[in-house]
């Protein structure tokens, strides 16, 4: 029976206001892939955090025993010295470097002042060829796709010879199959020797690669599940939750209307490239009380087009109408889009959608100052008083409104902004990846909440790289590749299989 090579004891972390760890407990055994599971919020990447120093000794109290060492890191540094090494959710690349510098950036090879990049290069080129990646270290990160930059991220942690490797919603930024590629490099790893520990709220991923899965809940240690005791995704939500989630789609009889939106001919090209289409004369519609999905592979134009609708704010227009009520409408700033009651919720929430240094507050009612304002002077009870009912109704873990948007946990970050959209009253709501990186009892509030507009006849469109999502909320389905819309399904006719085989039959036409 394999040992553990850690154990982390009655760890408590405080923050002002909040008690974000409450006396957790976690075993991990040498050679498994150990995940950590919980609600957003619940305190999963601050435990991570404290393992691997980013929240330093003294910070925190408990004990941290690492391979039989009680260990006492003060900075992430120390704790890499022990072969411990965390890759978080966001990444951190720098763009504008190459693959090769990124990987040893703070481990540079050769003297202080002079880098031997004959050797940077052909070590990066080796742990690249380690993690399945074909592409030369020479070239620039910005030239790689989300996929390739975060096997990027897991061969710069080969570099610093790691033992225990923490991924952080490692696959929450990728599509499907670059997501199962990933999770069978961390088995390939395991049979290796290496321990690993992942953070995922994609539960059928924990069930194909955990060994072990520990709960986390409101801060404390709920359950560990075995393989070998057995554990499913309906057992995993009870200890998340704390009930039975039998049904991760909320009811809904749908209710149809007439025409809300519609757009004709949408062609768009890219901002650098002028003759690349990355819309290329998209017509769709959607109807009053109806969530409509659009699905396709990463990079097949649905956030471009959400994008260039919502205020002509991707790209440069080439042409197209767009009509709400039947009657054309110009939309060529995301205020004229507000105005027409058409808001767009981003995919990518800290760096186009929330201010991450200002309140719940600020950012929940900054879309629309004019609401809370007096002629050019913002009422601040005003202000406040609809924070509060945003914070109420989308469940927000906050000590108030007054908290940072930027200490809070992903999840409800995504409800923040959910709330600064919802503030300006749509009609009409695009979501892109809603519910990306967050836990199933936070989906189920968010697809809750877009029930609740298409029963006040007002329209959802979705856009979701999670086929099962797409299905179990969508009255129709738009497919989507290399710009162009390639099929259309209804409820009844959609499937996994069909939407995939349009995307397939379409890229072998090209």
């Amino acid at each position: 029976m394999a040992s553990n090579i850690l154990e982390m004891k009655n760890i408590t972390k405080l923050f002002p206001g909040v008690k974000a760890l409450d006396n957790v407990n976690l075993q991990v055994k040498e050679g498994e892939i150990h995940a950590v599971v919980g609600e957003n919020g619940a305190g999963k990447s601050t435990l991570m955090n404290v393992l691997s120093g980013v929240y330093p000794h003294g910070s925190f109290t408990g004990d941290i025993i690492y391979k039989g060492e009680q260990c006492k890191f003060e900075h992430i540094h120390d704790s890499e010295t022990k072969g411990i090494v965390i890759i978080h959710q966001e990444l951190a690349l720098v763009p504008l470097l190459t693959i090769g510098e990124n990987m040893f950036l703070g481990n540079e090879q050769g003297s202080t002042f002079n880098i031997n990049w004959d050797d940077t290069f052909s070590k990066a080129n080796k742990y690249l060829k380690l993690v399945g990646l074909k592409e030369d270290s020479r070239i620039f990160i910005k030239e790689l796709g989300v996929g390739k930059q975060q096997l990027v991220e897991i061969a710069k942690a080969l570099t610093k010879d790691v033992k225990l490797l923490i991924l952080d919603e490692p696959t929450a930024s990728l599509n499907e199959q670059d997501s199962k590629n990933l999770l069978n490099l961390l088995l390939q790893f395991k049979k290796e020797g290496m321990t690993s520990i992942i953070i995922s709220h994609k539960l059928n991923e924990i069930a194909y690669v955990a060994d072990s899965v520990t709960v986390i809940r409101d801060g404390s240690t709920i359950t560990t599940m075995t393989k070998e005791e057995g554990f499913d995704e309906n057992k995993i939500i009870a200890a998340m939750v704390g009930r039975d989630l039998s049904n991760r789609f909320p009811p809904r009889t749908p209710k149809i209307g007439k025409t809300i939106f519609e757009v004709k001919n949408w062609t768009v090209s890219h901002p650098t490239y002028s003759d690349m289409l990355v819309c290329d004369d998209v017509s769709f519609k959607v109807n009053r009380g109806e969530i409509v999905g659009i699905s396709g592979l990463m990079g097949a134009g649905r956030t471009e087009l959400a994008m260039s609708i919502f205020g002509h704010t991707y790209g440069t227009f080439k042409g197209g109408h767009s009509y709400i009520n039947g009657e054309e409408v110009v939309m060529n700033t995301p205020k004229q889009a507000i105005e027409h009651k058409l808001s767009y919720v981003t995919e990518d929430r800290k760096g186009n959608g929330l201010v991450l240094d200002n309140t719940i507050r600020e950012n929940t009612t900054l879309s629309q100052l004019t609401r809370i304002s007096k002629g050019i002077t913002i009422d601040p009870d005003l202000e406040i008083k609809f924070a509060k009912k945003y914070i109420e109704e989308m469940h927000t873990k906050c000590s108030s409104e007054e908290q940072k948007v930027s200490t809070l946990s992903g999840g409800n970050q995504q409800k923040v902004l959910l709330g600064k959209c919802l503030f300006t009253e749509p009609d009409i709501l695009f979501l892109d990846e809603p519910t990306r990186g967050i836990d199933v009892g936070a989906k189920y509030e968010i697809y809750t909440l877009m029930n609740e507009m298409v029963e006040k006849e007002k329209a959802v469109v979705m856009i979701s790289s999670e086929l099962p999502e797409l299905l179990g909320m969508c009255d129709r389905i738009y497919v989507m590749n290399e710009g162009k819309f390639v099929g259309e399904l209804s409820k009844e006719e959609a499937t996994q299989e069909r939407i995939m085989s349009m995307i397939v039959k379409n890229d072998a036409e090209v």
